[in-house]
């Protein structure tokens, strides 16, 4: 390379964590010294507002939007996002083709006196920010009540520890990054919580006209993150899947066999509508397509009655 790349990403700390996580892959993928690659934080319109559900100030955009605008005006290169927490179309004049390696997809829970699900105290107050997570916490447990918790994992953990929450629910992947597997009451199976669509993974995003930038992108993407990724992400595509939309969708690869399992409440959480694929690694993308549609028509034809 004969510049200087120029990574974008969120300032929290484990949105830096995961741009550093990719500047390290490019200077050893393409043997460059630290000084060619640059971080620069933007902050996005979902870390100022913390009082509200994104699907409410605009979903999952208000993560992505601020940093997509200095890709496409040519002040950043590569921006770097957690897979989860974009929306599911990609926005026209940009490309999100790249993964690094999946972490771990899983969602845990965090308590008080490290306590389980099921050792909860009867009514228990339960902090999330998502519809799903509220949903699938309420098929373990029904009782409890789940409360909007917003904010980064250090200032969520704060509120549970100050009181306000007998639990948290928050993704396996963060808590790892950032060293605080110590926190954990209980990890949940994706038997128990299917996760949101592409939890654990990375992505990073150029402009589709930058042909140098796809070029190094390519050597350091992750082949099977890639497919998983991309068969995820098609079932939220069809689905149109946003903060509104309750989805859970998870992928395992096991030789030249591609699985995927998702789940679709409806919008009051009453009803669940449940999909599972398998096939050849090669149809990964239309594997993906083919589950949203069915739970589409499932989700329709309820409604429909």
């Amino acid at each position: 390379m004969d510049r200087k790349i120029i990574i974008g990403s969120r300032g929290s700390k484990l949105a830096l964590l995961y741009a550093q996580k990719a500047k390290d892959k490019i200077i050893e993928g393409l043997n460059l010294s630290d000084e060619q690659v640059i971080i620069k934080t933007i902050t996005t319109k979902g870390d100022q507002v913390q009082d509200r559900r994104l699907s409410e100030v605009g979903g999952k955009g208000l993560f992505s939007s601020s940093i997509e605008n200095e890709l496409k005006e040519k002040k950043i290169d590569i921006a770097v996002h957690a897979l989860k927490d974009m929306p599911a179309i990609e926005t026209k004049g940009l490309r999100t083709d790249t993964f690094l390696e999946r972490t771990d997809s899983r969602e845990i829970l965090i308590a008080n006196e490290k306590k389980k699900i099921n050792e909860l105290k009867e009514n228990a107050i339960v902090g999330t920010s998502s519809y799903r997570r509220e949903f699938q916490i309420k098929k373990l447990r029904s009782d409890v009540s789940c409360k909007l918790i917003r904010g980064n994992v250090d200032t969520r953990i704060k509120k549970l520890r100050e009181g306000l929450y007998d639990a948290i629910v928050l993704s396996y992947a963060g808590i790892k990054y950032l060293n605080l597997d110590k926190e954990i009451s209980e990890i949940f199976s994706t038997d128990q919580i299917i996760p949101s669509a592409g939890q654990g993974i990375i992505a990073l995003q150029c402009r589709d006209d930058d042909n140098d930038i796809i070029k190094v992108l390519k050597k350091i993407n992750h082949k099977d993150t890639y497919m998983r990724a991309h068969i995820e992400r098609n079932i939220l595509k069809v689905l149109e899947g946003d903060c509104e939309t309750a989805i859970g969708a998870h992928s395992i690869i096991e030789g030249d066999k591609i699985t995927v399992e998702a789940e679709l409440f409806s919008l009051d959480g009453s009803q669940i509508f449940y999909e599972k694929k398998s096939g050849n690694i090669d149809m990964f993308k239309e594997i993906g397509t083919e589950v949203g549609n069915s739970l589409k028509i499932k989700s329709n034809n309820s409604y429909k009655k």
